[in-house]
């Protein structure tokens, strides 16, 4: 059983959310730190962006009238509003035997210990292996509707959305288990061509996404979800999750990425479509 580190961090702005995740991901591939599993939370909503994903799928007067904030992640795949919400991340080194192998093998192994969190849960989850086509990710915007690699559904339905980033020497995952909530709400601050376009595409969304509420037919507060979380991996993965905090280095990595990145246009309109 090996020693992971566990950080439970508060509710955060994205630019906070997404530096903490790549300064964290620095100290692991660099050797100074042992894996982590962190869990999280936003504050304000953020409507976060997929690495590649282009700036004019945003509907940028909408986002702003409703006082959400906006992020570019350091992961690939498509939009996501982060609200209501539980948030993991998971940062290993590429030689953590956990994650061994390519990265839909690793995706596979992490996605074991998702499906576990949510059976803690009571949600009748299952793992399905499939993928969509690439027409089908690269026109769609949101991250809810588009299938994925061993997506976990409940009532054939998607329920967690993750995207993985590899670099110097380490693995970064992160991913959305909505908790309740209109998951509808993303398609307001995304560009259509017109209002029946935008409800159409809400319409899919609840056709092939939900959230734990509607799914288990109670409320689950965040910390209930955490709890699932924690025991999940700790079982699934035979890990010694020890509560750490943040290092003064790491909350200082972090500070700086928020100021030289993630707030910056440079990173956030990177890709302006």
């Amino acid at each position: 059983m090996d020693v992971w580190r566990l950080l439970l961090t508060p509710a955060s702005i994205g630019a906070w959310n997404m530096a903490v995740d790549e300064a964290l991901l620095e100290e692991v591939g660099r050797g100074d730190s042992p894996s982590i599993l962190r869990l999280y939370a936003w504050n304000p909503p953020c409507l976060s962006l997929g690495y590649a994903q282009p700036l004019s799928d945003v509907d940028l007067p909408r986002l702003e009238q409703r006082g959400w904030h906006l992020v570019r992640r350091p992961t690939g795949g498509r939009a996501i509003l982060h609200t209501d919400e539980l948030t993991y991340s998971v940062i290993a080194s590429t030689r953590e035997p956990r994650l061994a192998g390519s990265l839909l093998e690793s995706y596979e192994h992490l996605s074991g210990a998702l499906l576990a969190a949510l059976q803690h849960l009571g949600l009748p989850a299952a793992m399905q292996a499939r993928l969509a086509s690439r027409r089908i990710a690269t026109l769609n915007p949101v991250c809810f509707e588009v299938p994925s690699s061993y997506e976990i559904t409940v009532g054939g339905k998607k329920l967690v959305g993750s995207a993985q980033a590899r670099r110097q020497g380490g693995i970064l995952q992160h991913g959305s288990l909505p908790l309740c909530g209109e998951l509808t709400r993303i398609t307001q601050v995304l560009a259509f061509p017109d209002e029946v376009s935008r409800a159409e595409a809400a319409a899919r969304l609840l056709e092939r996404a939900t959230t734990v509420e509607v799914s288990l037919g109670r409320g689950v507060m965040w910390e209930e979800a955490a709890r699932a979380f924690i025991a999940a991996f700790a079982g699934k993965l035979e890990l010694d999750l020890q509560p750490v905090a943040l290092t003064a280095m790491e909350e200082a990595r972090a500070a700086e990425l928020v100021e030289s990145k993630y707030t910056h246009p440079r990173w956030t309109e990177r890709t302006s479509g």
